[in-house]
């Protein structure tokens, strides 16, 4: 009695076979990719890497502290100026916050607006000393890094570099704009009372360029 061994070699899967095998596992995987991935609309709270700085964000939640504390430390025009021209460096200790060349000064003061020249319009102050000019921003440019450094307590050591420092400060003139200027018509001031609390860097002591952070039109 013989037994017969088939020696035949395995068939092999045509190619039409392997082609449907591929087809069906890229469709699987495409399948698994659309359901793991979310859409973020940019913009939004999910647009934030973790870890990642988000000037955005930075900008609306600090600016509010920012707000506060000038507001709490503001020194009315008149003492401010008339402490300044009788001891600078004595003023810059006592009401202004170190800032680099000069220190940035919190200050208070109600006034007539002048003319406007590119959104920064002089302001009359009662009782100021002649050769002094009180300027204040109002947009669409707020311009200077004086929100960032009025209160001492942002700095250079809290950021990842250079770059996100200085959007730091572009981020918080962002909210000046939407929080304190926008609800102001702020392109027809002249002649009209304003009463102003802001900070500017004390570099000419006869020349203040005031940024707002609470700007009034009773």
């Amino acid at each position: 009695m013989s037994t017969e061994v088939d020696t035949a070699a395995p068939r092999r899967a045509s190619p039409r076979r392997r082609t449907v095998f591929i087809g069906v596992a890229v469709l699987a995987l495409v399948v698994a990719m659309a359901l793991d991935t979310r859409i973020v609309t940019v913009g939004s709270s999910d647009d934030v890497q973790a870890g990642v700085f988000s000037p955005e964000t930075y900008g609306a939640e600090t600016f509010p502290t920012i707000q506060a504390a000038v507001e709490a430390r503001a020194v009315d025009a008149k003492i401010l100026a008339d402490a300044i021209v009788a001891d600078r460096k004595a003023a810059e200790a006592q009401y202004g916050v170190a800032a680099g060349a000069g220190a940035v000064m919190s200050v208070k003061f109600s006034g007539v607006a002048g003319a406007a020249k590119s959104g920064i319009y002089d302001v009359d102050v009662e009782g100021m000393p002649e050769k002094l000019r009180i300027r204040v921003q109002t947009g669409p440019a707020v311009n200077g890094t004086d929100i960032r450094d009025a209160t001492g307590t942002i700095s250079f050591g809290q950021f990842t570099n250079q770059i996100e420092y200085q959007d730091a400060g572009s981020a918080l003139n962002e909210e000046v704009k939407k929080q304190v200027l926008q609800p102001i018509d702020t392109t027809d001031l002249t002649g009209k009372t304003l009463s102003v609390v802001g900070v500017f860097k004390l570099v000419n002591p006869n020349s203040w360029l005031v940024t707002p952070v609470r700007l009034e039109v009773p």
